[in-house]
């Protein structure tokens, strides 16, 4: 078992070295340039994600996507994976975190316009779309789409199923008393029952699960800043400080590396918004949009609340809590979160435990249709509901067993997702352009495709 632990170790280290940084934030960067940079149309992005797009084809509206794409964004790496990050790069970690958040918002943009320019429906009226199929239509190459489709598929059991039920039955078992088996069977059949009803129920339970959680959780934070009001602007010199001098941390941070901080950052900010990995454009195909540059805009919206937004906050909230209490210990994450919210008088705990519960069982539901999805990709008959079936399980199992590497084979797994990914993002960067010049720049995004 110790080699098999070193073997995973090993690969997640050499996966997660200077080539992907620089692949990753360098897709960021290109893109952003030659984009014009997305980014500065982000309020325009938010306003149609509100709009409904009726007339257009598509299962579910801008919004129910979108939402979709957030729930299994939105997760335990929001909350005690920022502060991982923290505890092993030092709070610079944070800095990495929030820039490949700004940039990866044209990523994003660029893989939502591909979702809808190369995703096709059904007999039975199921829109299909993600890199995969831009892999396969706009490049020609099956091979590396059929390589990303197993990839995901087996990424949704890690990072968006037997990790996120854990997390659940842990806080449920630490905080309530609550055994493991019992929250295991509660989420396998809460999940199963959402899960049974396909994307159209999935969405409709995420848009209205999201926007609420989301918001409790902000306004959580922005109660610790004002408690820690004279530390937070330390607290944002120290991240950017530590950002590139990570001695500036002192204290328990002694050790680390710009590179632990740009890892852990860069792999933090990935796991937060996925922008670049391939995953949110599978649910963006299946949206209601009149033409691919309307629902790219909305799905990169999703970045920006995620990474930009509560990332950011969570890091601040962090940072600023260890400057305020010394007490607060560096080396485990998920402590290191617990301390900073107990901060608030009655409400801290409480609060933290609603808030990695719902953020982890809308992680579950999200993936479950990424996964899927994929799965179907591989043209295999019934496929969809053997996997469907599997994942209910892996939710149980997941609940109650130690799962040991399982967070460490999800980086390896995400970052295999991201190559053939960034690969499509990159030699189809020139069908991107041709999208954007004709329905953004050329203000016609009300025209139909």
């Amino acid at each position: 078992m110790t080699s098999i632990e070193q073997i995973i170790t090993g690969l997640a280290d050499i996966l997660w070295g200077w080539p992907m940084m620089i692949l990753l934030l360098g897709t960021h960067v290109f893109l952003t340039v030659r984009l014009k940079f997305p980014q500065r149309h982000i309020f325009k992005a938010i306003r149609l994600s509100l709009k409904k797009d009726k007339d257009a084809d598509g299962e579910v509206s801008q919004f129910g996507a979108l939402a979709t794409a957030l729930a299994a964004t939105i997760g335990t790496g929001n909350i005690v994976g920022v502060a991982t990050a923290i505890s092993l790069g030092g709070p610079g970690a944070i800095f990495w975190c929030w820039v490949t958040g700004i940039f990866g918002i044209a990523t994003k943009y660029a893989e939502g316009l591909l979702a809808v320019k190369y995703r096709e429906t059904d007999a039975d009226g199921k829109v299909h779309g993600g890199p995969m199929y831009a892999l396969e239509k706009g490049l020609g190459w099956k091979w590396l789409g059929i390589a990303f489709a197993i990839f995901t598929a087996l990424a949704a059991f890690g990072i968006g199923d037997t990790v996120q039920a854990n997390a659940i039955s842990t806080i449920a078992d630490e905080t309530l008393g609550v055994p493991t088996w019992v929250s295991g069977l509660v989420i396998t059949l809460l999940a199963g029952a959402v899960l049974l009803g396909g994307i159209k129920s999935i969405a409709k339970v995420c848009t209205a699960l999201v926007p609420f959680m989301a918001c409790l959780y902000v306004v959580g934070c922005i109660v610790i800043l004002c408690i820690n009001s004279e530390y937070v602007w330390p607290a944002l010199k120290l991240i950017v400080e530590s950002a590139f001098n990570p001695s500036a941390a002192g204290g328990g941070f002694v050790g680390a590396t710009v590179m632990m901080a740009c890892r852990f950052g860069v792999a933090r900010g990935l796991f937060s918004n996925e922008s670049g990995m391939g995953s949110a454009p599978i649910v963006a195909a299946a949206a209601q949009t009149r033409n691919p540059v309307r629902q790219a805009l909305v799905s990169s919206s999703g970045t920006f609340w995620d990474t930009v937004i509560i990332c950011a906050l969570t890091g601040i909230v962090i940072v600023s809590s260890i400057i305020a209490y010394p007490d607060i210990t560096y080396d485990n994450g998920g402590t290191l979160t617990k301390l900073a919210f107990s901060k608030i008088p009655y409400i801290g705990a409480p609060l933290l435990t609603f808030g990695l519960l719902t953020f982890a069982f809308s992680t579950i539901l999200g993936w479950e249709i990424y996964g899927e999805r994929a799965a179907e990709y591989l043209k295999i008959k019934n496929i969809a509901r053997y996997y469907r079936i599997a994942y209910v399980i892996a939710i149980f199992i997941g609940a109650t067993m130690d799962l040991g590497l399982v967070w460490t084979l999800a980086d390896c797994l995400n970052a295999l997702m991201a190559i053939p990914n960034l690969i499509a993002l990159l030699f189809l960067s020139g069908v991107i352009v041709h999208e954007t010049r004709k329905y953004l720049w050329r203000n016609r995004l009300d025209e139909f495709e």
